[in-house]
């Protein structure tokens, strides 16, 4: 795990792969959880009878956006932020899923900074999200993730 003062102190890191996540299994149970939470109840998700006819491997998938969701918490199992400070999810860039994710199968999160570029008010900082899927060549999902990180102001002088 990777220990910063501050989320600046990725941009020092620009081009490195931070490192990876803990292995999570996805179970039948989290899909159907992320189904009702979501109302996306495609029978390839959380039809067990279906898809043991019908797609490859006999199970059902994991939704992408469960896949995506995890992000956050696995993030936090490679970069610990001692100090944070002001910074906002400005949403992400090429968020792909090569390969499907079965129920019961297990995922880890690698994390790589792409890019800490200034823009308006702060630093755009990108980092790359791979969701590996194991024992597989193929990730399960791929996305850029942008972070506005908030300039710190001057208190006012008085």
């Amino acid at each position: 795990m990777l220990t910063i003062d501050t989320q600046m102190d990725l941009t020092n890191h620009v081009g490195e792969e931070i490192g990876c996540s803990d292995w999570v299994t996805i179970d039948q149970k989290m899909i159907d959880d992320f189904a009702a939470l979501t109302g996306d109840r495609n029978w390839y998700h959380v039809d067990r009878e279906r898809a043991s006819r019908e797609l490859p491997g006999g199970k059902p998938i994991a939704h992408g956006l469960l896949t995506l969701s995890l992000v956050p918490g696995l993030a936090a199992q490679i970069v610990q932020v001692r100090h944070r400070s002001l910074a906002f999810n400005y949403g992400s860039d090429k968020v792909r899923y090569p390969k499907p994710v079965p129920a019961g199968s297990r995922i880890r999160l690698r994390m790589k900074i792409v890019s800490a570029e200034p823009a308006d008010k702060g630093t755009l900082l990108v980092r790359r999200y791979t969701m590996e899927l194991e024992g597989s060549t193929k990730p399960a999902m791929v996305a850029d993730m942008l972070s506005l990180i908030v300039a710190p102001t001057a208190p006012a002088a008085g």
